[in-house]
């Protein structure tokens, strides 16, 4: 807003319930003096006929140096400068609690506008829970001083705070915003490494970059907007470049810079692997089925519902020598590719068939083609437990990732008559002469995310949840010891080996800093962080601590946790808690950008308490176990216990003020947990499940998931899980506020879920609420709609846990029903 003397008056005349106590801002952060000067009068008027006024010159534009470049200022009267003209910086924090609307009011300045985050405002504002950083820039005038005042008016006054702390609350922005790491990848050698990057601007556009720096320094050698990747054994890098003719892959030396042609007219809809000698491509391509007539069709699988059902994946082979592209595969089944062995001669695959009378109902074989005698072995033949599989080295075994009911049970060790989770991963290794299985984590808690076997040392890496840490592991074949490497963060988000080389790449994070990048000598086991993404997304930012909190349940099991705190916090007064759960069988991780940003909930003045009860993988098989055919019986129980103790424990949680939230089996939970205890004053369900047997047949993936959390049970079979344990079926034990969050097209856990749920408690007279995301699926991913999904929990939780219903009735305002 932009003032002069005419209108010194109007900044008292704003229009705000004058029984509203102003806060007066008295210290703020001062920057300048920045002198400006009149422009030479070649005219006496410009294009439009008027005059020049120095009024013009407050429009100079000016860069908004950071806060901590400046020094504190108290007074009366405003700075000025000896220059004839110049511009002045005051700058001080905005902080709100909760969601207000105000005004910030200058009075005293002839020349001046305020910024509010960088940009110009006027009139009322609109707060949300965050800090903001007020600039008042104004033109002096040949050391005239002015005394002047700037105060603070809003709906709820005693939401908001001013200071010139040059910290900053963490906020929705924080999490969206910024450059990220996409991927990493050492060269065969290790002395070059890509890293993918990528970025999000406010409001939601993206873009990446990809650059390959020497390991060693760091020196930046290229940088493109289309993704690189190393070529098998070389110092080089390639690209696919598209032209008319199809995909043409460019390869460049990097200590020569010199490029090559490796291949031409690939087909523009595959994905390519090259060979370890360069002579091969391996293209793998989707063959369109047949189609059915668009109005009328029929269904001939329940997974024929899915657009892409009827397509499958084959494979061809591309000769560099010759440019010649043939088919490798041919068949009616999906054929995917898993590796290649060291030497080129053989391709490892895996075929998958479905089996609907039979758990499991999707079935895999592992085949080992050689290239040389064009030949194709079953390796393993109808295991419907595998999730993956390697060469080894040396291409005489398989280090193989699958459930522990893979190879028969081998590798099973849950109590008599349970059924493991198939989420839960194990290692095996695989003898190809003998076809011998060796499990290798059988007794190992973690569950195994991604691995890859060393051609530098023989050993194998694994990253693997281990409670909710992603941890870093090294197994040896020979002897089956895991060590467990010492990596500085909680999540190790991926990793790259170098075939010829002790160095190894990877990237993380931790509960309460962003991704950092690394490189780790395998001999040593030592890692040195060579990038750090953080410490720019957390600059000038203040979090709360983020600390461990396990419990002992009734049954003497330990039941791992953690807690957030607010920045501020402080132990004299008493905060609103919100509780989060797993979805799936996954535990909830110590990640720091998620669904659901707990350091974000804590900045906004809650305590908030992730819990990871009986069922979630990476505490064990005997404990992910718990998962299967209970219906979360056992889940429900760990967090209703867990949090009657924690409240118990920390005095300064208000007991009468807990939320609850959880998303797809987490938003099941929620509505689960409302029918067995009154312990909530406020719950969320983003995609959970209310009736077992609506969404066991109606999900694209219900019934196949039913395979994980219900074992062998069906609707049918099992009318005390399927039936008593849904919520839909309990609905009238419900009275906490309970809203319902979906989007309009999810395959995994359909619409309906929440609809009927929401209208069964409508019909109870319960308070509830229903939001649909228009044309989002499982997850919110486009950005202003997660912005709105967001504030929408926020504004559930303020107006039930904080009793302030402004933003919700912002962002929902009531409208005019029967009742």
């Amino acid at each position: 807003m932009k003032k002069s003397h005419l209108y010194l008056l109007t900044g008292v005349l704003f229009g705000l319930n004058t029984a509203v106590q102003a806060i007066d801002v008295t210290t703020f952060r001062y920057q300048g003096p920045y002198a400006v000067h009149c422009p030479l009068m070649l005219d006496s008027i410009d294009i439009n006929a008027k005059t020049f006024s120095d009024e013009s010159l407050l429009n100079t534009s000016l860069s908004l140096q950071p806060v901590s470049e400046s020094k504190i200022f108290s007074g009366k009267h405003a700075p000025v400068s000896a220059d004839d003209y110049a511009l002045h910086l005051l700058r001080f924090n905005l902080r709100s609690r909760g969601y207000t609307k105000g005004r910030i009011i200058v009075t005293g300045l002839r020349s001046y506008e305020v910024l509010v985050g960088g940009l110009p405002v006027q009139g009322e504002q609109t707060f949300q829970p965050g800090t903001y950083l007020v600039t008042v820039k104004y033109l002096s005038r040949g050391g005239q001083r002015e005394s002047f005042k700037v105060s603070v008016k809003a709906d709820h006054e005693p939401l908001l705070s001013v200071d010139t702390d040059t910290k900053r609350s963490y906020s929705l922005s924080d999490v969206l915003d910024g450059k990220r790491i996409s991927d990493v990848e050492l060269s065969s050698d290790g002395q070059y490494q890509i890293t993918g990057y990528r970025t999000t601007e406010p409001g939601g556009k993206q873009y990446s970059v990809w650059r390959v720096v020497e390991t060693a320094t760091g020196r930046l050698l290229t940088e493109s907007s289309s993704p690189l990747y190393w070529v098998p054994g070389h110092a080089a890098y390639y690209v696919e470049e598209s032209l008319k003719d199809g995909v043409r892959l460019v390869m460049t030396d990097i200590q020569t810079g010199n490029q090559r042609v490796l291949a031409s007219r690939l087909p523009r809809d595959g994905s390519f692997v090259i060979s370890p000698d360069l002579k091969y491509i391996v293209v793998s391509r989707m063959q369109e089925g047949p189609a059915e007539a668009r109005d009328i069709y029929q269904i001939v699988e329940p997974d024929d519902r899915q657009p892409s059902w009827r397509n499958r994946n084959h494979l061809s082979i591309y000769k560099v020598e010759t440019g010649m592209l043939q088919p490798l595969t041919f068949g009616y089944h999906n054929v995917s590719m898993e590796d290649i062995s060291a030497d080129g001669r053989y391709l490892l695959v895996m075929t998958s068939r479905s089996r609907l009378t039979k758990r499991p109902t999707t079935l895999y074989s592992l085949i080992r083609i050689d290239l040389q005698e064009m030949k194709a072995e079953t390796l393993v033949a109808d295991d419907g437990f595998l999730a993956g599989a390697r060469f080894s080295p040396d291409g005489h075994s398989l280090v193989v990732k699958g459930s522990p009911e893979s190879f028969g049970g081998v590798g099973k060790n849950v109590p008599d008559g349970r059924i493991p989770s198939m989420y839960d991963y194990q290692l095996y290794t695989f003898d190809i002469a003998t076809h011998h299985v060796t499990p290798l984590t059988r007794t190992f808690n973690p569950s195994i995310e991604q691995v890859e076997w060393s051609k530098a040392d023989g050993q194998i890496y694994f990253t693997a949840l281990d409670k909710d840490y992603c941890r870093l592991f090294r197994l040896s074949p020979t002897d089956g010891r895991i060590v467990r490497m010492d990596v500085p963060e909680d999540m190790v988000s991926e990793f790259s080996l170098a075939d010829r080389s002790t160095q190894m790449a990877w990237y993380g994070a931790s509960a309460s800093n962003s991704d950092r990048r690394y490189l780790l000598d395998t001999k040593s086991g030592q890692s040195k962080m060579v990038e750090d993404l953080s410490h720019d997304i957390l600059k000038d930012v203040k979090l709360g601590r983020c600390e461990a909190w396990d419990f002992v349940n009734s049954r003497g099991d330990t039941i791992s946790g953690r807690f957030y705190l607010p920045a501020d916090f402080d132990s004299a007064k008493k905060y609103p808690l919100i509780v989060n759960y797993y979805g799936g069988c996954s535990p909830t991780s110590r990640d720091f950008e998620t669904r659901y940003p707990h350091h974000v909930y804590a900045a906004m003045g809650y305590v908030v308490y992730v819990i990871n009860p009986s069922g979630a993988a990476g505490f064990g098989q005997e404990f992910a176990s718990r998962h299967v055919a209970t219906a979360g019986q056992g889940v429900a129980d760990d967090i209703i216990e867990g949090t009657r103790k924690f409240c118990d424990t920390h005095p300064y949680v208000n007991a009468k003020k807990i939320g609850c939230i959880g998303a797809s089996y987490g938003g099941f939970m929620t509505q689960y947990l409302q029918t067995r205890t009154d312990l909530f004053a406020a719950a969320i369900s983003h995609a959970g499940i209310s009736d077992h047997t609506s969404y066991w047949g109606e999900g694209y993936w219900g019934y196949s998931y039913s395979e994980v959390s219900m074992g062998d049970r069906y609707p049918w079979s099992d009318r005390q899980l399927y039936v008593n344990q849904s919520p839909l079926f309990n609905a009238d034990k419900i009275h906490t506020p309970l809203l319902f969050l979906h989007g309009s097209v999810d395959k995994n856990v359909p619409l309906g879920e929440s609809i009927q749920m929401f209208n069964a408690l409508k019909l109870l007279g319960r308070p509830t609420a229903l939001v649909v995301v228009a044309g989002q699926d499982h997850h919110i991913v486009d950005y202003n709609k997660r912005v709105k999904w967001q504030n929408t929990i926020f504004a559930w939780f303020a107006k039930y846990l904080q009793d302030d219903s402004a933003w919700w009735d912002n962002l929902y305002p009531k409208v005019a029903t029967d009742e």
